[in-house]
């Protein structure tokens, strides 16, 4: 069964703020939920799809997989797996979703004392030697861990927490509208239930505080340009003994000098003078390895590429190795002096004396294309 489009399913555009997607998921949520349909198959049926779609397009990181793969993005065999994959495969819990978007309204709690941590994100840079052979590299982020102060509970160690007098503890106030109920966070403890009095000086009531974390990053032999890095439990520390989040190493490969990346193939191009291009030789042409040579045979036309099997990258995910490329390119010689001069102007006019199909085959063809093309407007 051919699955429908996300983005249509919940009637929002591929350029929806999660604003939007929020707002167009509660309005369909309420119109299909079984609570209010029950005994409905197809409206239960309906708002499985519904919560599938926000599901996918709310998380940052599956909606950026849904964009690139669609729907095979989530297939058996899809799921994250080191760096080879551009998105977490943490499916959310149907009451966490519920309750973010619109279970206030039907009187369900999402009161949590704890909270995982933020996922975190580092740019990385690499030259193409680095991202080719594998490096290990040692970077420092900043980061948030629990206030040993305190504890994590932001109060002043020995200080007690004050029962929020708005909610009575409860970090939910209720409203009646209509015959719904509806339950929304706290706006003065901000949903825990319990209000701070004495701050701790360590970390100003929030519980954490700010450090440097030096981690080792093994990037892999192979890795290539926009690939992703995911480091388990490196991410921002959870609060109230909360899991952390993880840590994402985003891969930017530097411009190289010399060779180009495409795929596991490398390309570069060599300079050769008009004798070798005409006569043949031997060429010595540079790899990530070394040098090393090949031959031109006589008659090489300027743009003529040569290939050399297993001298390109080895493939991160297929383990296969790609082939480096070379375009020659026949370099028209400058700051001639009057000896070398005549030395051409003897072999243009040699060239011109004898057939000239059979020296320059390419010329002869062009300028036949030119006169039939003239000839035919004449007609």
């Amino acid at each position: 069964m051919i699955k429908k489009d996300y983005y249509q399913t919940l009637g929002i555009s591929k350029s929806a703020s999660d604003r939007e997607i929020k707002k167009s998921y509660k309005k369909l949520a309420m119109k299909y939920h079984p609570d209010r349909n029950q005994g409905n198959k197809n409206s239960e049926k309906k708002f499985k799809i519904i919560k599938e779609a926000y599901e996918v397009l709310i998380n940052p990181q599956k909606r950026s997989a849904y964009d690139q793969y669609g729907h095979a993005a989530f297939e058996q065999g899809n799921t994250d797996n080191s760096f080879e994959s551009h998105f977490t495969n943490n499916s959310s819990d149907f009451s966490d979703i519920f309750g973010d978007v619109f279970g206030d309204i039907f009187g369900k709690s999402r009161t949590s004392s704890t909270q995982q941590g933020s996922d975190l994100q580092y740019n990385m840079e690499l030259n193409l030697e680095e991202a080719v052979q594998g490096i290990n590299k040692e970077i420092s982020i900043p980061a948030l861990k629990t206030c040993h102060a305190c504890y994590g509970s932001g109060s002043n160690l020995g200080k007690k927490l004050k029962t929020c007098h708005t909610c009575q503890g409860s970090g939910q106030i209720h409203m009646r509208q209509g015959f719904f109920s509806v339950q929304q966070t706290c706006s003065n403890c901000h949903g825990k239930g319990k209000i701070i009095t004495n701050p701790c000086f360590s970390c100003k009531g929030t519980g954490q505080i700010e450090f440097t974390k030096k981690i080792l990053v093994k990037i892999p032999p192979g890795i290539d340009n926009n690939d992703r890095i995911k480091l388990n439990n490196e991410g921002e520390s959870g609060k109230n003994g909360a899991a952390p989040g993880d840590l994402y190493i985003q891969i930017t490969i530097k411009k190289h000098p010399i060779f180009e990346r495409k795929d596991n193939n490398l390309y570069c191009e060599v300079p050769i003078n008009f004798c070798m291009a005409a006569l043949g030789g031997t060429l010595e042409v540079p790899t990530l390895n070394g040098k090393i040579k090949i031959k031109i045979p006589s008659e090489t036309q300027s743009g003529k590429l040569f290939r050399i099997r297993g001298r390109g990258i080895n493939s991160v995910r297929t383990r296969k190795i790609g082939d480096l490329l070379c375009r020659v390119v026949v370099e028209t010689p400058v700051k001639l002096n009057e000896k070398q001069k005549n030395l051409l102007k003897k072999l243009g006019n040699s060239l011109n004396q004898n057939n000239q199909e059979t020296n320059n085959p390419q010329s002869k063809r062009f300028f036949d294309g030119v006169k039939k093309f003239f000839d035919d407007l004449t007609k």
